[in-house]
């Protein structure tokens, strides 16, 4: 595993994140194990979101944090200001407030190093939403802050202000990112860094330093090579329906045949080509990713420890022909 520091985390970082959304409530076992294998493996990074199962990923994570006494030893990502109960819009300081307490009590600790607002409200004023950051901040709860699906012009807004007025500004965001380009959201307020279309707020956060926690790497299983041109009328699950309608395009499935070809040569998955390319990308940018069976960990924790060259980087984005030697 490989790791980075992130202002305002005192703790190194590392690059890949194990997501929480598979945790299941009928399997505290499975789950444990699960968590133990990435532990294991070199991640000490977790996701997890006041909106996943209603709280439940939290208090999950939580638990199995203090049943192995090792809150000294991991990163806790947790993200608020979700849509939740019927409420469209919920970034606004009562909510921010309100989910981060409510996070800290489910995750049984008083701060997490890393706090991300799970969507933006773009005609909201993005001087509150810094000053009720930065209070949270201030009072040791929130090590470093940002914003998940927030696009660049926002993120810059944020931190226009925040130097403007003496506050702490975004060091993180957590946009959608994979070789794959997110054609459509997947979910409503979704944002993506991927493709062409993302090369400008790409542009912006390695000139400013910003660190990258980006989601859906696979582009929701994508870039594993379950979804073919021929079988997408085969898939009925929302699981699968969804990243179809986001991903299944000719220009990403001439994406997914390098990443095959690629992997192929280098006697390695697609999965893992895909993840290395992520990581390949910038060395402040890091993946969250899903292992959903303990067997799984050991692959994806491989390919944090893949370099893939600018040359390659460039083939699977389709802006060369010519593939590298």
């Amino acid at each position: 595993m490989k790791y980075t520091r992130v202002p305002g985390i005192k703790k190194p970082v590392s690059r890949l994140l194990q997501g929480s959304i598979m945790l299941s409530k009928d399997d505290r076992d499975g789950n444990f194990r699960l968590l133990d294998a990435c532990f294991e493996n070199g991640f000490n990074a977790y996701d997890s979101a006041h909106s996943y199962g209603a709280g439940f990923t939290d208090s999950e994570l939580g638990a199995w944090i203090q049943s192995r006494g090792i809150r000294d030893e991991v990163v806790i990502l947790a993200k608020g200001a979700h849509p939740e109960n019927g409420i469209a819009d919920r970034v606004r300081p009562d909510y921010i407030r309100s989910d981060l307490d409510e996070s800290l009590d489910y995750l049984q600790t008083d701060y997490v190093e890393l706090y991300l607002l799970h969507r933006d409200s773009r005609e909201y004023p993005v001087g509150e939403i810094v000053d009720v950051l930065h209070e949270a901040k201030e009072a040791g709860k929130i090590g470093a802050y940002g914003g998940s699906n927030w696009l660049g012009d926002r993120v810059k807004a944020a931190n226009d202000y925040a130097a403007a007025n003496g506050k702490t500004p975004f060091t993180v965001s957590s946009p959608q990112f994979s070789v794959a380009e997110m054609v459509k959201p997947a979910w409503e307020g979704c944002t993506s860094v991927s493709g062409e279309g993302g090369e400008a707020d790409r542009a912006y956060y390695d000139e400013n330093e910003i660190s990258l926690f980006t989601w859906s790497s696979l582009a929701g299983g994508f870039m594993t090579g379950k979804f073919t041109r021929d079988n997408l009328d085969t898939f009925t699950a929302y699981m699968d329906t969804n990243p179809i309608a986001a991903y299944a395009y000719e220009s990403n499935f001439q994406r997914l045949d390098r990443v095959k070809e690629l992997a192929a040569e280098k006697g390695l998955t697609p999965s893992q080509i895909s993840v290395a390319y992520v990581l390949s990308s910038n060395l402040r940018y890091h993946a969250i990713v899903a292992n959903w069976e303990v067997e799984q960990v050991p692959y994806n924790a491989a390919a944090a420890s893949i370099q893939l060259s600018a040359e390659e980087i460039a083939w699977l984005e389709l802006k060369t022909e010519e593939k590298p030697a």
